[in-house]
């Protein structure tokens, strides 16, 4: 149930006040009118000066918005420091008397000066003066919402856009421009609005001929308030139709779809020689500092679906885009099967990457998702909706699809360019468990079926043992280890890689000098023990490696029991007060209960403890 915001209190009260007195001065204009209104009406100069002002105001912000566009860009998305002086330097005419403004624009463009010689005095009391006037005051509302619409557009679409083989231009054009329009359209009528009504700034610059605010200070001036009541009600009437116009619907976000599109065939033919085809190999020795942080990770397998684990901060992500081309390598290389590609933009490496929040665009339907890529072919997007069972939602806006219809349609979009390598950031983690089982199922059929090397994030050990070939574990920007899946899990190389793998059974003890692990009062035999008498040592093993035993082994209790994907798991403890966990096809004891377990000898892992 939507729970809709209450309008009562004082904040009604003090919005309406402000509301009231700034619709009051109206009221009292158009209560002013008198049957004399209509001689004033009729008087030539006024509308040759409304005119003027209007024709000026919409030139000053066509001019404004093809400069001023690009630098609102530029400046929501460079970093550097002189970007910031250039900012303040576009906000100087808000802080500057209108009447100062034209001052300094005398300085530049007035009749002694160099410019105003080289034009014969042409840009001072003239059109071009008063557009000069307006421009100069005018501008900053512009830029700066320009500024702040694209700063609130996520970077993340325009990288994935690169993937998709958009160029710098295609991607301003497509998404960024698109995307913050809505904010630009606001700042283009704050500037139109401000241009049409500038009076300081022409004035000095530009008294002849006259503008509509000049106009009515010469009337105002020299008949008194009920000449300038004329222009007044011209200036009121131009602003309303303005207003008005800015508030048609616009076709800028409509959505359309090429007629037939449900009839264009999915290809099977395409789908069947995407089977046939082989994963290539993929392997990589990367290098990149940002701030403080430095990323060393180097992967040989001969893997061809590799899974990264890994906490936050550890450098995943940063690895995928290093793969994808959407941060520069600073020394190392990028392979895949023979290709080099380290060396290639990312609009040409063939990559599909899908990001953390999926990336898909707002502004886009479904069906111009699947064929936003460059060279898109319709064919193939049609076939990959249809396999991600996302048929009959080609006409949906993302923020009208469940989280993982969303993720189906960029896995589709990211598929119908038949990328070489397909790049997925932690893809299932905002999906509830039904929905994330699922969706890996489905994407392990992705696997064997669009022949095509994949590297997944993940948090999820399981998730990890089942899409992957081989695994590398990352921490802190450093590969902790990497080999087959089975190897990993079998023998983590760390502590750390144990617990990152969710391999429960971790303990701190020491060998003694028959080469077994001390807990304690709990002693473990192990194959790998082979060290000094006394030296600190970590041990782990798997909840497989635990069994129940009648008599002979190791006394423990059951905390817990619960099933677990089929498996049946306990939680007990054992020795001074250590927790394990067990795992196995066969009968557990209830909670509560005493019983005993041996733990194979050959599973224990140990390593130094430093």
């Amino acid at each position: 149930m939507t729970v809709k915001p209450s309008l009562r209190g004082p904040l009604p009260w003090l919005g309406g006040l402000l509301a009231a007195y700034l619709l009051a001065p109206i009221i009292a204009l158009l209560s002013a009118v008198g049957p004399g209104l209509g001689t004033g009406l009729h008087e030539p100069g006024l509308w040759t000066a409304t005119g003027i002002s209007a024709g000026a105001a919409t030139l000053s912000v066509v001019l404004i918005a093809f400069f001023g566009i690009p630098l609102g860009y530029v400046l929501a998305r460079g970093h550097a420091r002189w970007l910031r002086a250039i900012e303040l330097l576009v906000q100087m005419p808000l802080a500057i008397p209108p009447l100062a403004s034209g001052i300094l624009l005398l300085f530049l463009v007035g009749p002694y000066t160099p410019l105003g010689r080289l034009t014969g005095g042409a840009l001072t009391d003239s059109f071009a003066g008063i557009v000069i006037a307006q421009t100069f005051v005018a501008a900053p509302f512009l830029v700066i919402a320009a500024r702040s619409a694209f700063a609130s557009v996520d970077p993340e679409l325009e990288a994935v856009a690169a993937t998709l083989g958009h160029r710098t231009w295609a991607r301003f054009r497509r998404v960024s421009l698109p995307l913050a329009w809505p904010g630009i359209q606001a700042g283009a009528l704050l500037a139109w609005v401000r241009a049409f009504g500038e009076f300081g700034a022409t004035v000095t610059l530009a008294y002849h001929p006259y503008s509509l605010p000049v106009y009515t200070f010469v009337q105002f001036g020299s008949t008194g308030l009920a000449a300038a009541l004329p222009p007044v009600l011209a200036a009121l009437g131009a602003a309303v139709l303005f207003l008005l116009l800015t508030r048609l619907p616009s076709h800028l976000h409509k959505r359309t779809s090429p007629p037939g599109i449900y009839a264009i065939p999915a290809l099977e033919l395409k789908a069947q020689e995407l089977r046939a085809a082989e994963p290539l190999p993929l392997s990589f020795d990367l290098s990149r500092r940002i701030g403080t942080f430095d990323l060393t990770a180097a992967y040989r397998g001969d893997g061809r679906h590799l899974v990264l684990v890994g906490p936050s901060g550890s450098g995943k992500s940063l690895t995928l885009r290093l793969l994808a081309g959407l941060e520069h390598l600073e020394r190392g290389f990028v392979r895949l099967g023979a290709i080099d590609l380290q060396d290639l933009v990312p609009e040409a490496r063939r990559v599909g990457y899908v990001p953390q929040d999926y990336g898909l665009f707002p502004h886009l339907t479904v069906w111009q998702q699947a064929t936003f890529a460059l060279g898109a072919d319709a064919g193939l997007a049609r076939h990959w909706l249809a396999r991600l069972g996302l048929e009959g939602l080609e006409e949906r806006l993302p923020s009208e699809l469940s989280g993982g219809q969303r993720q189906r349609v960029a896995l589709a979009r990211a598929l119908a360019r038949a990328p070489q390598l397909l790049l997925l950031d932690e893809p299932f983690s905002a999906l509830d468990a039904p929905e994330r089982d699922r969706l890996r199922r489905q994407l392990r059929l992705v696997q064997r079926e669009a022949g095509v090397t994949t590297v997944v994030v993940t948090h999820d050990p399981t998730e990890a043992a089942l899409l992957a070939d081989d695994l590398l574990v990352l921490s802190k920007g450093r590969v902790l280890q990497w080999g087959s899946v089975d190897m990993v899990f079998r023998e983590p190389a760390t502590p750390q890689a144990a617990a990152l793998l969710g391999i429960p059974n971790v303990f701190s003890g020491t060998v003694d000098d028959l080469g077994r692990v001390v807990l304690g009062r709990v002693v473990l035999s192990s194959d790998a023990a082979k060290m000094h008498t006394g030296v600190r040592v970590v041990c782990g093993f798997s909840p497989q490696a635990v069994h129940f035993v009648a008599k002979g082994g190791l006394p423990a209790t059951v905390i817990d029991a619960y099933d677990v994907g089929g498996m049946r798991r306990c939680d007990l403890t054992f020795g001074e007060g250590l927790e394990l966990t067990v795992q196995t096809a066969g009968e557990t004891p209830l909670p509560g209960t005493a019983c005993e377990i041996a733990i194979d000898p050959g599973a224990v892992r140990v390593w130094t403890s430093v």
